[in-house]
């Protein structure tokens, strides 16, 4: 494996770890809006991370959310659980921009976060995995 790529990969999970703190954060604070979105990009990071591997990245969501089904999921090489955590992740972070009046309740909150926890260490371990083969 390249080593630019495990370098990018690195950073990128480390990028993730920091929007997760963000959003625990952010939650104590009970700004719950601003934790769900900071427990998304945790996600996204990480997603971005784990496809730095196969050097591929986009600037679109949508693109990382569509190879990451295709490529990891889809091949039974990640649970099917952690792509359906990133698409409603996604789908709680465009509602905002789609609605008038955008309430999160702290119960959302704390189930987005719950998922981006379990989901940036899911993937963390599979890089760790991939790095090491």
């Amino acid at each position: 494996m390249q080593a630019e790529l495990v370098e990018l990969a690195r950073y990128r999970l480390e990028k993730a770890k920091e929007c997760l703190r963000d959003a625990q954060d952010a939650a104590l604070e009970s700004r719950l809006a601003n934790s769900v979105n900071r427990s998304y990009y945790s996600m996204f990071h990480a997603t971005r991370a784990l496809l730095a591997l196969s050097g591929f990245d986009s600037q679109k969501h949508s693109s990382i959310i569509g190879y990451f089904n295709q490529h990891y999921v889809a091949k039974g090489e990640i649970d099917p659980v952690y792509h359906q955590m990133l698409s409603n992740a996604f789908r709680d972070e465009i509602r905002p921009i789609m609605t008038t009046f955008f309430f999160v309740s702290r119960d959302e909150a704390e189930q987005q976060l719950d998922n981006a926890v379990k989901f940036v260490a899911a993937l963390e371990k599979y890089i760790d995995k991939s790095i090491h083969l």
